[in-house]
């Protein structure tokens, strides 16, 4: 079934929970996987544990959807869109849509199937759904779920380099990576 980015928030803030408030956690506490400074960088001022779901959504829907330009890619590639938004909320907004733009460019052969992305900078517009719009009608190209593992990929890469850099995160590395890159095998 394919989902919008509304649905897609919706699942997000589901799998994110409510409240959490873990000592390693860099974003400090957290309810429906909103941390606390984005919360207070949106006008919420109150307790964590009572940030109201709807603000959560709200937030989700602006910096995470339209800034980025998922609700665009969600038109082309729901599937995409998806894993994109997955991995900017526990990354940053940017990270999911710039994982997708490197797979593109990785898989232009150069710039001779499409042209590279010459700003690999997590925004979905024009020349990115052009390049997108490319390699699902070339014919060696075309398989989304390739796309899917290469941003997986690449999401694992950072993981690691996350607790690699910084020790105290690999109190979440593992989980990271089963709940967010693992596929079934």
């Amino acid at each position: 079934m394919t989902k919008t980015p509304k649905e897609m928030i919706d699942d997000v803030i589901t799998r994110e929970g409510d409240y959490v408030n873990h000592p390693a956690d860099r974003g400090g506490p957290t309810r429906f996987g909103i941390v606390q400074t984005l919360a207070r960088a949106n006008g919420y001022q109150g307790d964590m544990k009572a940030l109201p779901r709807s603000l959560a959504f709200d937030i989700y829907w602006r910096q995470f959807v339209t800034a980025t330009g998922i609700d665009l890619l969600a038109k082309r590639a729901p599937a995409l869109a998806a894993e994109a938004l997955d991995t900017g909320v526990n990354m940053g907004a940017p990270w999911g849509v710039m994982f997708l733009q490197r797979a593109l460019n990785a898989f232009n052969e150069g710039g001779k199937l499409w042209p590279d992305l010459a700003k690999v900078d997590g925004n979905y517009g024009a020349k990115s759904d052009a390049a997108l719009a490319a390699y699902i009608a070339h014919p060696r190209r075309g398989r989304i779920d390739v796309l899917l593992e290469a941003m997986n990929a690449l999401q694992g890469e950072r993981y690691l380099g996350i607790a690699e850099r910084n020790p105290t995160q690999e109190a979440f590395v593992y989980g990271w990576l089963l709940n967010r890159v693992a596929t079934a095998a």
